[in-house]
């Protein structure tokens, strides 16, 4: 078969699927360089497709960086619902070992989204906040539906900033771990579950 027959049997990508191309290499970008240094241009380089199509999917970097954002966050937030009448302490431990999973595989992502919080522009830190919030909201309802940590949780008038630290300790542990920490998912996983338990169990 002709290198022409191939091109023109080889399947062409849908919407839906050259929308997640674009953002994937997107996330990886904007992973290794901030908001300000990556061109849009880049992208559609590095995907193989014109400026032109780029922009029928994204008419702004804004509105790109918003999608990749908000495509991590949604992914995020999938990973770790809570499962009904399941403990919150093996929740805890399932919805971590899920999410390091994450961290580890899409790494890219991962450090995208928290870019987003130092990025200056105003509309992309509302994104990254509201997602922020939908973790935090995801946290405290499963916390408050256990019917062992429950009662304490409801206990606790600053629980909503302890979660809210708690995310960003997690974070913080997670991003370092990726840059090369010497410690095992497990032994992170383990960290994180501890330092949540910590606020709820004394």
């Amino acid at each position: 078969m002709s290198a022409n027959q191939g091109a023109r049997t080889r399947r062409r990508l849908s919407t839906e699927e050259r929308r997640e191309q674009l953002l994937a290499v997107g996330a990886r970008l904007f992973s290794e360089s901030p908001y300000d240094e990556v061109w849009i241009e880049q992208v559609a380089e590095i995907a193989g497709v014109s400026r032109g199509l780029l922009y029928h999917y994204f008419p702004t970097k804004r509105d790109f960086f918003l999608a990749v954002v908000e495509r991590e966050s949604e992914r995020m937030l999938r990973m770790t619902a809570a499962v009904p009448g399941v403990p919150a302490r093996d929740q805890l431990t399932a919805s971590l070992d899920t999410f390091l999973e994450y961290v580890d595989t899409h790494a890219h992502g991962f450090r995208a989204f928290h870019r987003a919080d130092a990025a200056g522009d105003q509309a992309v830190r509302r994104v990254y906040q509201r997602a922020l919030g939908a973790q935090e909201r995801q946290i405290l309802a499963a916390l408050a539906a256990d019917p062992e940590l429950g009662p304490v949780a409801r206990e606790l008038p600053d629980l909503k900033l302890a979660v809210r630290g708690w995310l960003a300790f997690t974070t913080a542990v997670c991003l370092e771990w990726l840059r090369g920490s010497d410690l095992t998912r497990e032994q992170v996983r383990d960290l994180c579950a501890r330092a949540l338990l910590g606020v709820l169990v004394p």
